[in-house]
């Protein structure tokens, strides 16, 4: 997570005049409108590793990021964490390798995760079209469906502007790594294990389509 300027990781209303000829008490009582992005934040997160017909999640250890660079190494470790004991940060700091300017591309976490588990698993999907093609947007769910139906949970490097935020996220862009460890399908949400420190919680609940969006023009690990 870093700002703007190089820090590439850390980090409406109703016209008077309608409202003029409305009863106070029917203008207060026209319904707020709530964004489908708030209402999936405020979803409570499972116990990790819940499974139902239409919810899964992962069992990871979690860490916070260790310096304001390491996004990384943070969500490449929280990944690995869900198949065996993860190295630390430290050593997938230097084996990505990430330097103060932050990971370059998702497709050194790629090679580095299929390094540690020994297999060829994971590939590199990259999604330069913003806003992404349906095309892009089904293989991005395919994808969490798959990767977390088989104990893979995703490492996705994202661009995030003021304008198109997860919970807590400060107000200029952010560019930064999380992991997606979890999917609901009865709502097509997507659980996410943020290293940034941002949101109040360290996991939390965002909408498929916000994911789809935060993606472009970089890619992910699935």
């Amino acid at each position: 997570m870093i700002p703007t300027t190089k820090f590439k990781a850390a980090l409406s209303g109703l016209a008077l005049i309608a409202a003029a000829v409305l009863p106070l008490n029917v203008a207060s009582a026209v319904p707020q409108t709530v964004s489908a992005e708030a209402v999936a934040a405020s979803k409570p997160v499972p116990k990790l590793g819940y499974s139902t017909q239409t919810v899964k999640t992962l069992n990871i250890d979690f860490q916070y990021q260790q310096t304001g660079y390491w996004c990384g190494p943070a969500a490449t470790r929280i990944a690995l964490s869900a198949r065996i004991s993860p190295p630390s940060q430290q050593q997938l700091a230097n084996e990505l390798p990430t330097t103060t300017n932050g990971t370059d591309w998702i497709g050194q976490v790629t090679r580095v995760l299929n390094n540690h588990l020994g297999t060829g698993w994971y590939e590199t999907k990259e999604m330069p079209n913003d806003p992404p093609t349906q095309a892009q947007r089904d293989l991005l769910w395919r994808d969490v469906v798959l990767d977390i139906d088989n104990n893979y949970p995703i490492v996705a490097n994202i661009v995030a502007p003021a304008s198109n935020h997860p919970p807590g996220y400060p107000n200029y862009t952010i560019y930064h790594y999380f992991t997606v460890i979890g999917y609901d399908d009865s709502d097509q949400t997507v659980l996410i294990a943020d290293p940034a420190g941002f949101a109040p919680t360290a996991t939390y609940w965002l909408t498929f389509n916000q994911l789809a969006t935060l993606i472009p023009p970089k890619g992910y690990s699935a």
